[in-house]
């Protein structure tokens, strides 16, 4: 954090936007520098939310779901292992259930065992349980020989999904994407939560049409009143939160606050110590996410999606304290993973601060596959540049996980090495942002190189942006609790819309160091006399020049609450001494 010499640079913002009189003039500043173009941008009603008619096949996809319930035919949703994937699961069973649906269970591939998606192994897992109908929920588009499997035994496929498309797609029943080529829907960095959402909204208007509900005496279900699994795994998938997300992500959000979610999502913020009434994304992305996600790295999903569908709170508390305890033991796997990633930079005579690879590959035979994903993005975030975080699997084969910094579209990389040395990879997928491949072992020199090119080739054409952006400063009179809970208040914040950070210069007053490498700081603005305590995370002073008394800070505005006191913090992102 401190030491790389990162430049900090003030966002700049349209000045011609008409905002509310009542609107502080720091929120006016931050949404100002945040592309919002009018105050209606910031309106989060439902009535907001893109419809699903531009949805490409969403149609008939309602209607053949329609017809299998109405037929009570048996529904398998294939899930995906991470929280998106567990939170669309929840959301399905949820909904179809809710619909009227006969019987509808769940699979979920063991990452370890089956790879990603509905590959063959899980389709004859499948055909072991007899459905009629599978649908996939956040994968599934690039699953061409598992789909066809399942349709060669008379199983029908139904494909939903938000990753980007191959060249080529499955044939299946149906698929509703919205990256397919030619879809119209204008929400494209939608989770694989809100894809399932919007099925479930055309699949009830369409038995709703068909006097579904009232022939069976059954209450249409409220969809709205599941969107805390959408705002979990949207945020939990860190997708960017364009006008559509932040609508699903606020309803959720004001669902969990008021204590209106499920017993699941209740008790994972109970056991990581998280108030309901208080929960804002970041704790969804940094508390809940993770203890969730803990389950499909280290074992299988299934502990995650019976957690989110049960409907008894002690049940739900017990499994959500398993999940805790399984997210202690991934982040003990994960810094010792993380030392030895920095030791092999270090190995290849990297220098952190300078002669970086455009692109960073990294292997250890010890790693874990289920833990390489948070790998990838710690070193990446330490670096300042994509990285590629490979494991050893049962057969031998490379596993990855990619992350990306904004301006290096991930996926389209690493297709074009498949293009290029298709014997170089044997399956890929993801976005722009992340993405997860397998490769032979013989071709990890080979590939480690190209992707380094290829990034450092994007990088000149597109430039390379390692800077902070800062809203500004804040003035002493403004680092309150009242402007501290209005920044928490007027989110969400998350990827693509990011949480205020502001900047300014220091004197520290008083320093420590607390559980043994976060520095807890006590500072004053240059000038100033009032006092403000500060943290900053994973960080120390002993590089420091001796006699530090100054510093210019990136930080957020937070709250800090102890023994039922609540005070104003800053949360520091960045920092650097500074020489007077």
């Amino acid at each position: 954090m401190n030491g790389t010499g990162r430049i900090i640079r003030r966002r700049s913002g349209s000045s011609d936007i008409i905002w509310p009189d009542q609107m502080h003039p720091v929120l006016r500043r931050v949404f100002g520098a945040r592309s919002v173009a009018t105050a209606n941008e910031l309106e989060y009603g439902l009535g907001r939310l893109h419809g699903f008619d531009s949805l490409e096949n969403i149609y008939s996809t309602a209607a053949l779901l329609a017809d299998r319930i109405e037929q009570q035919k048996y529904i398998l949703i294939v899930s995906d292992y991470d929280a998106d994937g567990a939170t669309a699961c929840a959301l399905a069973i949820r909904g179809l259930i809710s619909m009227g649906a006969g019987r509808v269970e769940y699979l979920v591939p063991d990452r370890f065992k089956h790879g990603y998606g509905l590959s063959p192994a899980v389709v004859e897992m499948a055909m072991d349980l007899g459905p009629d109908v599978i649908i996939t929920v956040d994968n599934g588009i690039s699953s061409i020989e598992g789909v066809a499997l399942a349709r060669s035994n008379g199983v029908e496929v139904i494909i939903t999904d938000h990753h980007l498309p191959g060249k080529r797609l499955p044939d299946a029943n149906a698929i509703v994407n919205p990256n397919l080529p030619g879809d119209r829907f204008p929400s494209k960095c939608i989770a694989g939560v809100g894809v399932m959402f919007y099925v479930l909204a055309a699949l009830r208007a369409e038995l709703k049409k068909r006097d579904w509900f009232a022939r069976r005496n059954l209450a249409e279900p409220n969809l709205a009143a599941m969107m805390d699994l959408v705002a979990l795994g949207t945020v939990a998938d860190v997708v960017a939160l364009d006008h559509n997300n932040r609508i699903m992500v606020a309803h959720g959000l004001s669902l969990i606050r008021s204590g209106r979610c499920i017993p699941g999502i209740r008790a994972l913020f109970e056991v990581a110590g998280k108030e309901l009434k208080n929960v804002c994304a970041t704790d969804i992305g940094f508390a809940a996410g993770p203890r969730l996600n803990s389950a499909g790295r280290l074992t299988d999903m299934s502990l995650g999606i019976e957690c989110l569908i049960s409907n008894d709170f002690e049940a739900s508390y017990s499994m959500a304290k398993q999940l805790d305890t399984l997210n202690k033991q991934r982040r003990e796997i994960q810094d010792d993973m993380q030392q030895q990633a920095l030791q092999e930079v270090n190995r290849m005579h990297i220098a952190i601060d300078r002669d970086l690879p455009s692109g960073v590959c990294l292997y250890k035979a010890n790693w874990h596959q289920g833990v390489i994903g948070i790998l990838a993005s710690k070193i990446k975030d330490r670096l300042q540049r994509p990285v590629i975080a490979f494991a050893r699997d049962e057969e031998g084969l490379f596993k990855g996980s990619a992350r990306s910094i904004p301006g290096i579209h991930i996926r389209d990389v690493i297709d074009r090495i498949a293009t290029e040395q298709p014997d170089w990879i044997i399956t890929f997928g993801g976005h722009a942002m992340a993405a997860g491949l397998t490769i032979p072992e013989q071709a990890y020199g080979g590939f480690s190189r190209m992707f380094d090119l290829l990034v450092a080739e994007l990088m000149r054409i597109n430039g390379f942006d390692s800077d902070i952006y800062s809203d500004g400063e804040l003035s002493m009179e403004e680092f309150t609790l009242e402007v501290a809970e209005l920044l928490r208040d007027a989110g969400p914040w998350g990827q693509g819309f990011p949480e205020p950070v502001f900047d300014g210069r220091f004197e520290v007053v008083d320093k420590r160091i607390v559980g043994e490498n976060h520095l807890k700081l006590k500072v004053r603005a240059a000038g100033g006399k009032r006092e403000i305590d500060a943290i900053a995370f994973n960080t120390t002073n002993r590089s420091w020049p001796k006699g530090t008394t100054f510093i210019h800070a990136a930080y957020r505005l937070d709250i800090n609450e102890y023994m039922g006191r609540r005070t104003p913090q800053l949360i520091v992102e960045y920092l650097e001494p500074v020489v007077m």
